[in-house]
């Protein structure tokens, strides 16, 4: 595919990834629906962003609570209206919540399920219509956490994982109209909780012995999207944690 003069569907892009894989996006050529629920002021920085670059660049804001589902399947024909078409989606919206095993309740179980599992599942079915003609794609944000046990973070971790077997079971099923891929970042943007020692410890074990950029996780979503003979791929961009 060729990213100039796309449309792209890009979910939680009022911060952290997803507000830089909707710039970079944008950098190759994409015009960009910012998708945000929470995070306005950072959507519309995003959309400044894009609008920056160039004159013909479009961003366009779309709002929904993507742990509706109702909303979430009905989020692609928002894109698809405000930018006249799309091609593409990534669903990067998602929530990383601390809890010890005791403390995990049925809200918060459904919270974290909803949002980083189901909501991609609904997104992408909504978009079905728009990506089937354009012959388009779906990239899901994964993790490591979909790979290794992490204890205080259980429901993510089972979300994660989740999101792998979505991703493959959806790229199996949407063959040969629409390729889903996956990328799988690992410490790039550690959360912002996280004390000095931990940051410190994760940095020193990670085999290439530094923490990713953002442009690490925005060049696999792009090569993910160029190349038309990749489907239910996850990539993983951990500088080797998975290997360590």
């Amino acid at each position: 595919m060729k990213l100039a003069g796309a449309a792209a569907l890009v979910t939680g892009a009022g911060r952290r990834l997803g507000q830089a894989i909707a710039v970079g996006l944008a950098h190759a050529g994409c015009d960009v629906a910012v998708h945000y629920h929470g995070s306005a002021d950072g959507a519309a920085a995003t959309a400044r962003d894009i609008r920056a670059l160039s004159k013909e660049r479009r961003a366009e804001l779309v709002r929904a609570d993507l742990s509706d589902a109702v909303a979430a399947r009905g989020l692609a024909d928002q894109a698809a209206k405000a930018l006249g078409r799309l091609d593409i989606v990534v669903n990067s919206a998602a929530i990383m919540v601390r809890q010890a095993v005791e403390s995990v309740t049925p809200e918060s179980w459904d919270a974290t399920l909803d949002l980083n599992l189901r909501a991609a599942f609904f997104v992408s079915q909504g978009a079905l219509p728009h990506l089937r003609g354009a012959k388009g794609k779906i990239v899901n944000l994964a993790d490591v956490a979909g790979f290794e046990p992490w204890p205080a973070y259980v429901p993510h971790c089972v979300s994660k994982a989740g999101v792998v077997m979505l991703t493959k079971a959806l790229a199996r099923a949407l063959a040969p109209d629409i390729t889903v891929n996956a990328v799988a970042p690992g410490p790039v943007l550690l959360p912002e909780q996280w004390d000095p020692a931990t940051r410190d410890h994760i940095r020193e074990t990670t085999p290439l012995g530094r923490l990713g950029k953002p442009e690490d996780v925005v060049a696999a979503v792009r090569f993910l999207l160029e190349n038309d003979f990749v489907t239910g791929t996850v990539l993983v961009v951990d500088g080797g944690r998975l290997i360590r």
